[in-house]
């Protein structure tokens, strides 16, 4: 598709002079104001840049004007002030906003971006090369403003500001060039890819916009090398015979004249293009179906199961068609990755699990449920389909849940490790929270029920979470809240006692915690440090693995190594990586697991020993981030076996970053 690029558009000698003459007085009013009076300048200065904005031309002109604005001030104190800090992925979330002065401050921190990155503005704390990538990455997740696709957000809003931020991106697009943009793109959703999500709605909408975008622009374009063929050949044109994506209903007519030989081809061709890349395709869904009616001996080679994955559908042929048959349809096509993981995990196996997902398959819904359901997911499929669809996946994929863009981080843990350790008792949560739209959960021997009580930390709708999330994370999000209520007053940090109760009999009753509550300040770093080594690390603990995933929770830190908050992960294993160093593999419900936690701790999800989902850094850089763990002090090795010097040195660590001001 080319983009149309007038000359309105293009040129700042089209803006109202006037308009630019009380920008450029507010801009000059802004610089010379003292640090006391700058916040009375900023509001007005803002109101011209919005003006300007919205003009013919104005993007350009506030382009060549954002240094100059930055200068004076326009981002002090707003969450703009440092770019370094700023993350691609809440620039969404911003452009879907009502507030004009958050509009305005987010487009002009696009064209201070780009004016790095094209060498025009020398900023201290960002590279040109890490303000190309922020850039390409923001236009990767908003591809439908660059290329008109209209979402019902985009609809609602005004549509003046919904046209000037085409034309921001647009303009973007042309100075830092298409190719870049897409090259990082693709680079991005292969990385995210990698770990896995049961989540991929927005990838699979930017993989839809690259494939627009290549077939409708120029051949040699087309042709650039970006490597989106085999994302976009995975959820369009899998096989031979969907090879020009030719409709499902097409589709549906070729497979009544496929040969059986063909009809195989088919099978494994679909079962090759998921497990490559980890997406499906509707057109896998309905030729499951089809199977399931006419061929069901070549559901195994379809879901691309290995010996351990046949051994547990032949075990369970009759509970596998009835999840398909109930779950799978070109909507909840991703279910598809999550039943053939179900079966290779061998979950069915467990005597629990098969019974429970009988009657999942059965379970009526209670009003809200599956209103919920249907405002997050939409109502074809049928509410009950999505959830069963959803708790094929989430077992499937345990560590694939997300907590999407909600405070809910402890509620998606405890889904992840409940699917990953105790799939039975998951399964008996969502049937109450489904049916009953209630949770029952113990707490130091008093039940705890979910109905009425008040709302946790999420506030309204939950967004880009998966079925089962959606469901269950409203109750489980309150009981959280009412356990710490329930520990008020005690000493310490409530999830001493709120981890074992809420997640399973198997986490460790002793607490290690880095930090006196009270005050904030550090506290026995360097034993807190030991214990973890001699609990964990396979040098000191006598070679023992994790047996259960453990709850933890880090101080998250940004790239310059700053504290950014305290947050809940679950520690899967301890091990030695390809190259031979010690790594601790987590589970990070964050949505996109890898970080860069600043003082060069790089979180990897890929390349150095991860599993689908896990996260992992050196256990060294791990436990310079860690505040909180559990232990058992008669299953931990000799603390004093640890080395001083490898304490000093996590402790230097932790005073360099997130306990620079807790000592």
């Amino acid at each position: 598709m080319q983009v149309n690029q007038t000359d309105a558009f293009r040129s700042s000698d089209q803006v109202d002079p006037v308009a630019l003459k009380r920008l450029d007085s507010a801009l000059l009013r802004l610089g010379n104001a003292s640090a006391k009076t700058k916040l009375m300048h900023q509001g007005p200065a803002l109101d011209q840049v919005q003006k300007v904005l919205m003009l013919p031309g104005g993007v350009t002109a506030c382009f060549e004007r954002v240094s100059r604005l930055d200068e004076a001030g326009i981002f002090t104190g707003t969450d703009w002030d440092d770019p370094d800090r700023l993350k691609p992925v809440f620039v969404r979330h911003t452009l879907e906003s009502a507030d004009v002065q958050a509009l305005s401050l987010e487009a002009l921190s696009e064209l201070r971006f780009l004016a790095i990155a094209t060498g025009q503005y020398a900023h201290a704390s960002i590279t040109s090369e890490e303000a190309h990538h922020f850039l390409a990455q923001v236009l990767g997740l908003n591809m439908e403003r660059l290329f008109g696709a209209t979402t019902e957000t985009a609809r609602a809003q005004d549509p003046l500001w919904a046209e000037t931020l085409k034309q921001l991106f647009e303009f973007i697009a042309a100075e830092i060039g298409y190719g870049r943009i897409f090259d990082a793109v693709i680079s991005e959703i292969w990385r995210i890819l990698a770990q896995r999500p049961i989540q991929t709605d927005r990838i699979k909408a930017m993989v839809t916009q690259l494939s627009i975008w290549i077939s409708e622009s120029s051949p040699d374009t087309a042709q650039s090398g970006w490597g989106a063929d085999r994302l976009i050949s995975a959820l369009f044109g899998p096989t031979r015979n969907c090879r020009e994506d030719p409709g499902l209903d097409v589709y549906t007519s070729r497979l009544e004249t496929l040969d059986e030989q063909s009809l195989a081809q088919e099978a494994s061709g679909m079962a090759r293009a998921m497990h490559d890349t980890g997406l499906v395709s509707p057109y896998h869904a309905t030729l499951l179906r089809h199977l399931l009616a006419e061929r069901a001996d070549l559901i195994p080679d379809c879901l691309g199961l290995s010996a351990t994955g046949r051994n547990s559908y032949f075990a369970f042929t009759s509970l596998t068609h009835a999840l398909i048959d109930n779950a799978i349809q070109p909507e909840t096509a991703q279910t598809i990755y999550g039943l053939a993981l179900l079966l290779e995990r061998g979950v069915l196996h467990l005597p629990p699990t098969a019974p429970a997902l009988w009657r999942q398959i059965h379970l009526p819904l209670a009003p809200a449920p599956r209103q919920r359901l249907i405002e997050t997911h939409g109502p074809v499929p049928a509410p009950e389909a999505r959830l069963l669809a959803g708790v094929i996946s989430v077992l499937g994929q345990p560590l694939g849940v997300g907590q999407g863009n909600n405070p809910t981080c402890q509620a998606a843990r405890a889904i992840a490790m409940w699917a990953h350790t105790d799939p039975d008792y998951l399964l008996q949560l969502v049937a109450w929270a489904g049916r009953d739209d209630e949770v029952l959960m113990p707490f130091e021997g008093t039940t705890i029920s979910s109905s009425g009580l008040s709302e946790g930390l999420a506030r309204g709708p939950l967004a880009d979470i998966d079925p089962v999330s959606s469901v269950l994370v409203p109750h489980l999000d309150r009981i959280y809240i009412e356990m710490g209520r329930m520990c008020a007053g005690r000493e310490g940090d409530p999830h001493q006692w709120i981890n074992p109760e809420m997640h399973g009999w198997w986490v460790s009753r002793r607490f290690n915690i880095a930090v006196d509550v009270p005050t904030g300040k550090l506290m026995d770093i360097e034993g807190f440090i030991r214990r973890f080594y001699a609990t964990f690390h396979p040098d000191f603990n006598g070679a023992q693995p994790v047996i259960h995933p453990s709850p933890a929770g880090i101080a998250v830190t940004d790239s310059a190594a700053r504290f950014v908050g305290w947050h809940a992960i679950a520690i899967i294993r301890v091990g030695h990586d390809p190259a031979g160093n010690v790594r601790v593999y987590f589970f990070n419900p964050n949505n996109d697991s890898g970080q860069d936690w600043g003082d060069g701790i790089i979180v990897s999800t890929a390349g150095n020993g991860e599993f689908s989902g896990e996260s992992s850094v050196l256990i060294s850089d791990f436990v310079a981030r860690l505040y909180i763990f559990h232990s058992d002090p008669l299953e931990q090795g000799a603390e004093e076996q640890v080395p001083t010097d490898e304490i000093e040195k996590i402790r230097e660590k932790v005073v360099a970053s997130w306990g620079r001001d807790r000592v």
